[in-house]
């Protein structure tokens, strides 16, 4: 008498797709509830920025002032990054969410350089700016974790 079950119709081997030690297919479901988990927190993220850059342009006294910094550029100058960023940030969620081939590509390379920004945007705003790097790490992880390619355009 074998040992070996036969595979369920729709549900991958115990070797295809199966992360160590775990039944077979359980990653698989975790990263791809973790990319539409991904484009949602795109979708805030961009809305959030968004609304920080509109804070740093509206009001100069919303953030703390710093004395000296190597990257220095005028709150304005970084709302108007912020609201650019931001609006990217969020029309790749909402591509994301649509499945589209070319969100997965541009929500890693926007998530990147929304990681960037807020690393150089922490004087202005350090719990906010860590909170926000923390999320875009995630979603780079998500998106650079998704086992199935983006076929559909």
């Amino acid at each position: 008498m074998s040992q070996h079950a036969e595979p369920t119709p729709g549900r991958p081997s115990r070797g295809e797709g199966a992360w160590p030690g775990g039944p077979a297919g359980r990653s698989d479901g975790w990263v791809r509830g973790g990319v539409v988990f991904a484009g949602v927190l795109l979708l805030l993220s961009g809305a959030l920025a968004v609304l920080q850059g509109i804070a740093a342009i509206a009001e100069d006294d919303v953030y703390a002032r710093i004395g000296t910094y190597v990257y220095e550029m005028s709150l304005t100058g970084w709302g108007v990054v912020h609201v650019v960023l931001g609006a990217l940030v969020f029309a790749t969620g909402y591509g994301l969410l649509k499945d589209t081939a070319w969100a997965r590509t541009a929500g890693i390379v926007l998530a990147s350089l929304s990681l960037v920004a807020q690393f150089l945007f922490l004087p202005y705003s350090p719990v906010w700016s860590v909170i926000m790097m923390a999320i875009d790490v995630f979603v780079i992880w998500a998106l650079a974790n998704r086992q199935e390619s983006a076929s559909r355009a």
